[in-house]
């Protein structure tokens, strides 16, 4: 029987074919991650030419408990990144840091604990995780809250989301809006180390969602972070990305070709992976998700590190499990 299915005809060559990176224990988690580090900065669009980076604090405020530094860098010629640094009030000499990526959602306010409409006040009564920069503070830790591209003020209307514009533009531009939102957070992480009392041995990033795959790919590239805590966001590319519409922002071309989406994971190996799924969490299905988390015990377990990685799987859908993931990361050390 002819299959004029063009749907189900590319979905079988994704079932048919090995990624030609996959990490397979061959050699060395170690030499493995040479090639493979170097290979996803590539589809990612990786390098971008740095701006000058220029540090520019735009104003300060006291908080209950802490001091907001808002600040921009320039991280391309002519791309400032709006940020947000949270430090703790009191006399330690350095602060553990965490890295809050927002996901889609109206931009990074919503991080902050901030609400600039009803509709946000509503959402942050309602999903109070979201507040990731206040929820740091609590935990006793300094925090980076950055505005990703294509969100918030960095959107085309300087509030909610413009992803497709943007992930189609640098698409056709040999680029990602994955690698472009790892980009910044490099050249943030790099001014707030670079300007403020920051412990570089404690660093976490977080997210949910399109957030926890910022945190994820970042992680993998930037070995400065110390723990990954990702939420409903690490899935088989089959059992979510390809089966059903996800924003363009998730979209690499060509990752299947060379990685799954455990192999990633390979890249934060052996530092700590902790990750939150939901379990009707109905873009980031569990049944895929503890598919793909199989894949990524095995690579940890093969440098001796199983216990540094960890499944957390709470009882909802698609949401940030902050609590879930506070708690095993502190029972880690961090």
């Amino acid at each position: 029987m002819k299959n004029f299915n063009s749907h189900l005809y590319e979905l079988e060559r994704v079932r048919q074919t090995v990624p030609h990176l996959r990490f397979n224990g061959d050699i060395s988690l170690t030499e493995w991650q040479v090639s493979a580090r170097s290979k996803l900065k590539e589809l990612l669009g990786l390098p971008l030419r740095r701006g000058g980076s220029a540090f520019e604090l735009e104003r300060r405020e006291n908080c209950d408990g802490y001091t907001d530094y808002r600040f921009t860098v320039e991280s391309e010629p002519g791309y400032f990144v709006p940020c947000h640094l949270l430090l703790p009030d009191g006399e330690k000499d350095k602060y553990p840091l965490t890295i809050c990526f927002s996901g889609h959602g109206a931009g990074m306010h919503i991080a902050l604990g901030r609400a600039k409409t009803d509709k946000d006040e509503k959402s942050l009564a309602d999903w109070h995780h979201r507040a990731m920069g206040p929820r740091s503070i609590k935990e006793g830790r300094a925090a980076l809250v950055i505005e990703a591209r294509s969100f918030g003020e960095c959107s085309v209307n300087g509030y909610g989301t413009s992803c497709t514009e943007t992930a189609k533009t640098a698409i056709l531009m040999g680029r990602t809006l994955i690698g472009e939102r790892v980009h910044d957070a490099s050249c943030a992480l790099d001014a707030v180390l670079s300007n403020f009392p920051i412990d570089e041995s404690n660093i976490v990033a977080t997210g949910n969602s399109g957030g926890g795959t910022a945190a994820y790919y970042f992680s993998a590239l930037d070995e400065r972070v110390s723990l990954c805590a990702p939420s409903c966001s690490i899935c088989t590319f089959e059992g979510s990305i390809i089966a059903m519409e996800h924003c363009m922002c998730n979209h690499i071309p060509s990752i299947r070709r060379y990685f799954e989406m455990s192999d990633i994971a390979g890249l934060i190996a052996p530092r700590p992976l902790v990750i939150a799924a939901g379990r009707t969490d109905p873009i980031f299905p569990i049944a895929p998700t503890e598919e793909c988390f199989a894949s990524i015990q095995a690579i940890y377990k093969s440098v001796d590190s199983r216990e540094k990685c960890a499944l957390l799987i709470g009882d909802g859908g698609h949401l940030n499990y902050a609590d879930l993931l506070w708690d095993k990361i502190h029972a880690l050390g961090y």
